[in-house]
């Protein structure tokens, strides 16, 4: 194996690039029409060790939502998300693109991927973003129950959970929450840093491994074969006698979008559960601040960081199967269109400028 010629490696970091701010618009645009599902999907799962439910599922979930806390309320924890939308979308795209260069470089063949080795690239690029990944949707996830932490049976606790800086007429206004006084993305990060640590940023680490390694797989996997399908049945039926295969370059834009939606309908089944419970881990602190206490035998107390198998554990004890599952109908049905935007406009661009 020769090493790439300059030539070469400045045209794979012009790929590379392109990859970053394609994946990124793309990543934007979707989580700013989905952040709502999301929101409802997070309390869903959050609520399952909960004595009593808060909700009785994902609409009702959504009309308390707006009717408690109004449109900001729906879109609380946006920054995070959108953040974490840039990084995950350009990241994987990014690492994506270059495995499947580095595959085909290992293997000297310019042809299409194997099976395997298509598997790999998604895989490697899913497990890449999920370090990335984690601290921001540990954020995103905080602020997304701050209010119902405030509605919590502890309202002093609750307060204090959330940095003291909501007022207690917050609490005495349901119906009118003040959001200006709950704790911004930066406040949450700066409190997870002083309370766990730099290691606490990770709360959830291996939820978003096993969700990001399965799901890229089974995202690009899907997408790809669902591309193909179309193109090779577009010429044979429509385009018979057409010279040269056709390409993803030749993809319409109702090709893209389906087959986005069909990726995100493979990414979010897939491995659901590790989903569920790092939602919930990630909101314990403030949910149930009193399961996390234990004495150190001095008279004092101390916060316990759950473990991610120990929670699943619970969660299953607790709801079963079904539990595992809370707010999958949710995600599955705004990952149809989100997902077909994130690809519409990322084949878009493509197509465009690449």
């Amino acid at each position: 194996m020769e090493a790439p010629s300059q030539e070469i490696r400045d045209a794979v970091i012009m790929e590379g690039v392109k990859d970053v701010a394609f994946g990124s618009v793309a990543g934007m645009v979707s989580k700013v029409f989905e952040h709502p599902f999301d929101l409802c999907k997070v309390r869903l799962q959050a609520q399952v060790l909960d004595a009593t439910a808060r909700f009785k599922g994902p609409v009702d979930c959504l009309m308390t939502t707006w009717k408690k806390e109004g449109l900001r309320g729906l879109y609380r924890g946006l920054p995070a998300p959108v953040v974490g939308a840039m990084v995950e979308n350009a990241t994987l795209f990014l690492t994506y693109g270059q495995l499947q260069r580095l595959c085909r470089w290992w293997s000297g063949s310019s042809d299409a991927l194997t099976t395997p080795q298509m598997i790999f690239s998604a895989a490697g690029a899913g497990a890449a973003t999920s370090f990335l990944l984690t601290p921001i949707e540990l954020v995103k996830c905080k602020m997304q129950v701050q209010l119902l932490a405030l509605e919590s049976s502890s309202p002093a606790a609750a307060l204090q959970n959330l940095e003291g800086k909501a007022s207690a007429a917050l609490l005495g206004s349901p119906s009118k929450p003040n959001f200006s006084t709950l704790p911004g993305p930066l406040s949450v990060l700066r409190n997870v840093l002083h309370t766990h640590g730099p290691r606490g940023l990770w709360l959830g680490q291996t939820g978003t491994l096993i969700r990001e390694t399965g799901g890229a797989a089974a995202w690009f996997g899907t997408k790809e074969s669902v591309c193909d399908v179309l193109l090779r049945w577009r010429q044979r039926h429509q385009q018979p006698h057409h010279a040269e295969p056709l390409t993803k370059k030749d993809l319409k834009a109702w090709e893209s979008a389906f087959a986005g939606a069909c990726a995100g309908v493979a990414y979010n089944v897939v491995l659901f559960p590790a989903d569920s419970v790092k939602s919930a881990l990630q909101t314990a602190e403030e949910l149930r601040p009193h399961d996390r206490a234990h004495s150190s035998g001095n008279g004092l107390t101390r916060k316990m960081q759950a473990t991610f198998w120990g929670t699943a554990r619970d969660m299953y004890r607790s709801k079963g199967i079904r539990g595992l599952y809370a707010g999958m109908g949710v995600t599955v049905a705004r990952a149809i269109p989100s997902n077909a935007l994130i690809f519409l406009v990322y084949d878009g661009l493509s197509k465009r400028f690449g």
